[in-house]
């Protein structure tokens, strides 16, 4: 949807979770030295200012990274994923005084952690996101940037030249129609490169459509993924006095690495000690039977 901005809620519990799984999934990768392509269909603006009236209005990040910035205490991918952040704001792991200023959107995770021989694709169809992105990203080597509709970019760039990719699926679903798109989208990926991790966000709401499309996605993946399947899922806060609001946020992932799941089950319990917001926070995490 074009008149959303995603500056509302960077680094917010929903961009925790799908950027702990990413940066996970793209360190799998890189440990073959054969290049992998990575294709974003909803790339955003690659970075964000947490000081600019976007983020402020809502401060969504105050309930999300900013509560894992200054843990001493962390799993190492949590460590991993907030090392990366603070890298994104000028530091390292030693410099401990760094202020979180601004947070790293997907593309910019990307461009961290992908190797020069390794491909990125972005695809933003919002006009002025995609003219920040291109500004920022646009003339990386192996990089490319496209104001485009990435669901309907995914048939010209799978399956990738290497034969190793990653796609990562996570429109605004402002539109109702997007949880259909999407379950076209996976089915669109897998059908046209089987084994590639295929990597779709979501969020938890009080809507059928919410509700349902964990299945979808599934069901999909039983149909179609040669390696399985993996979904994580993090409730962090109740809905509001409406019964609307983000409670929280899924990661679906075809074609999970093997080590995905022994990864992610010892930090699931800490996102939720850290990130929930009422006494019943609570995560799934389940895999293809």
């Amino acid at each position: 949807m074009l008149a959303y901005r995603h500056a509302f809620h960077a680094g917010n519990h929903a961009d925790v979770l799908k950027h702990v799984v990413l940066v996970q999934v793209l360190r799998y990768m890189a440990r073959k030295d054969k290049p992998f392509t990575l294709v974003d269909t909803h790339a955003g603006a690659g970075g964000y200012s947490l000081e600019g009236r976007f983020a402020r209005k809502k401060a969504e990040y105050e309930h999300g990274v900013a509560r894992l910035w200054s843990r001493p205490d962390l799993p190492a991918p949590l460590a991993d994923y907030i090392e990366l952040v603070r890298r994104f704001n000028g530091g390292d792991a030693q410099a401990a005084t760094v202020r979180l200023a601004q947070y790293p959107g997907s593309p910019a995770f990307a461009q961290m952690l992908l190797r020069p021989q390794d491909r990125l694709r972005l695809y933003e169809l919002h006009s002025t996101d995609h003219r920040i992105l291109a500004a920022y990203l646009g003339r990386h080597p192996n990089t490319q940037v496209a104001q485009a509709d990435g669901f309907a970019a995914l048939r010209g760039e799978l399956p990738p030249p290497s034969r190793r990719g990653v796609v990562l699926i996570d429109p605004s679903y402002e539109l109702k129609s997007d949880y259909a798109k999407v379950v076209g989208a996976l089915r669109e990926a897998l059908t046209r490169f089987a084994d590639g991790s295929v990597i779709v966000w979501y969020p938890q709401l009080t809507t059928l459509e919410s509700a349902q499309l964990p299945k979808r996605l599934q069901a999909a993946a039983d149909a179609l993924a040669t390696k399985g399947w993996l979904h994580a899922r993090l409730t962090v806060q109740q809905p509001d006095a409406r019964g609307f609001g983000l409670i929280g946020s899924g990661v679906f992932i075809a074609n999970p690495p093997h080590m995905l799941r022994g990864v992610l089950a010892p930090l699931m319990q800490t996102l939720v000690d850290v990130l929930g917001q009422f006494d019943g926070a609570n995560y799934l995490l389940e895999q293809a039977q």
